[in-house]
């Protein structure tokens, strides 16, 4: 064996594998989500981001339609202007009206949708589309938002599986909202409390992709040394 060329070959196998795992853990986050700005506890209110990653290298995505659960109505919901976007709120009556705040609710939001008017998503890129819910419902634990995301090629990528605990995660999985228990402390809603969320976010996903990558290289340099040591022997 020649052990000189034994370097280039650990390193090649090394970056394919570290590769490997770059583009699994981009795939696993390459889907519509929603996410809190905080607490989404029951019976309160909430801001909430709906995160929408361009999945596609030669389209931009230029639509997304959120669809609001049903078995759990909402009776307020304000999006917040996005630049380059419209949005528009469908509303729908209720089977059973709600209370709030002392009213009777007969008819709440059952859809959102944001058109591109002058911005779109490109490829590579993600857009967040904050919106404010309330008030929460108390007998749940979850909501499930089905998104449609529209690419301008005309391309419709249906975001509405329903994750089922214990099982594995659906290749087309909904935007599920986690609740809190009622009476959570709200969150600070600055720029700067979503900036520190969404750096811990990242740090979290950077250090597990690090840490894979760190093990690769170790065994990668274990594998060398042992090679090394066989070629050095005298009974090579």
């Amino acid at each position: 064996m020649n052990v000189t060329r034994l370097p280039s070959r650990l390193a090649l196998v090394s970056g394919v594998a570290v590769s490997s795992v770059l583009l699994l853990s981009s795939a696993a986050h390459a889907h519509v989500t929603v996410q809190p700005q905080g607490p989404a506890a029951k019976g309160g209110y909430a801001t909430v981001n709906f995160k929408v990653p361009n999945e596609r290298d030669g389209a931009s995505t230029v639509k997304l339609e959120v669809t609001l659960p049903k078995d759990h109505p909402i009776a307020s919901v304000m999006p917040q202007p996005v630049p380059g976007w419209t949005v528009t709120v469908e509303k729908a009556k209720l089977a059973t009206p709600l209370d709030l705040h002392g009213k009777k609710i007969t008819e709440a939001p059952s859809k959102i949708t944001w058109t591109a008017s002058g911005s779109k998503i490109g490829p590579g890129q993600f857009q967040q589309f904050p919106v404010s819910l309330g008030r929460l419902p108390e007998k749940t634990d979850r909501l499930v938002f089905k998104a449609l995301q529209t690419y301008d090629n005309k391309e419709v990528v249906r975001w509405i599986e329903e994750p089922e605990e214990g099982k594995a995660e659906p290749d087309s999985p909904a935007p599920v909202l986690e609740l809190t228990a009622a009476g959570a402390e709200p969150a600070d809603d600055t720029d700067d409390s979503r900036a520190v969320a969404s750096d811990d976010d990242d740090g979290d996903t950077t250090a597990r992709v690090l840490g894979v990558i760190g093990i690769l290289v170790g065994a990668a340099g274990v594998a060398f040394g042992v090679l090394a040591g066989r070629r050095r022997s005298p009974s090579a």
